[in-house]
């Protein structure tokens, strides 16, 4: 009896997909000014950006979860995520399952705290549109959940306009969701213990090594000036 071993799935990220930080802000500004359909999405696109967000538990958020005052950090209290499956495949009958963060029990919550940046793009939300009866913050123009479909043409007409024909042809921002590896890039870049990075963007410290090694690598650099200063200063 032969058996060949299930060929492994790549999960390490491939940094020419993150934008950096000056990308994003263009991103996010070419979301803002490109349709009132944008503007109600731009501080959905934030939230993966300034919190590592996965899009179905920003679909999921509530304004109840959010602490957001007028200065200073905020935080969000991220405890449920709004995948979608088709209305055949969830228990409500409804097209978004409602389901527990992943890789986690059902009731778990992932605090992260967000930068004034984030807390302002929030209240400027909220002011604006309002939140939905159960307290979602993001909405459609008409009241309905968040489809991938709707914010994936947002994100793709966002790219034409803030990056340049040769940067578009690549794999730079191709998807919403690179905007939450550019948080945890930007986190460990920064120098942000791994550990801490971990908990913010609900990973285990194992799978942050594995899926950020090159971001990881990256900063090996600054790694050693700090162990020589270390070293010198015993010395």
């Amino acid at each position: 009896m032969q058996w060949k071993s299930p060929e492994q799935v790549a999960e390490e990220l491939d940094p020419a997909s993150v934008p950096d930080p000056r990308q994003v802000l263009a991103l996010l500004d070419a979301v803002r000014t490109q349709s009132p359909r944008g503007r109600r999405l731009v501080a959905f696109f934030g939230c993966m950006y300034y919190a590592a967000a996965r899009p179905a538990e920003v679909i999921g958020l509530r304004l109840q979860d959010c602490d957001l005052p007028r200065r200073g950090w905020g935080t969000l209290r991220l405890r449920e995520t709004r995948p979608r499956s088709g209305s055949a495949w969830t228990d409500s009958g409804e097209a978004h399952d409602r389901r527990g963060l992943k890789h986690r029990p059902r009731k778990a919550v992932r605090t992260v705290p967000i930068p004034p940046d984030l807390v302002n793009l929030l209240r400027w939300h909220v002011t604006a549109y309002g939140v939905a009866p159960d307290g979602r913050l993001f909405r459609t123009q008409r009241g309905g959940l968040i489809q991938d479909t709707g914010y994936g043409e947002v994100w793709a007409e966002a790219r034409s306009r803030a990056l340049t024909p040769t940067q578009c042809a690549t794999l730079l921002a191709k998807r919403p969701y690179d905007l939450r590896h550019a948080a945890v890039s930007t986190w460990l870049s920064s120098g942000v213990e791994p550990q801490e990075v971990a908990a913010r963007a609900g990973h285990s410290v194992a799978v942050l090594f594995r899926v950020y090694a090159k971001c990881l690598d990256g900063g090996a650099a600054t790694a050693n000036a700090r162990i020589e200063r270390a070293l010198k200063s015993g010395s």
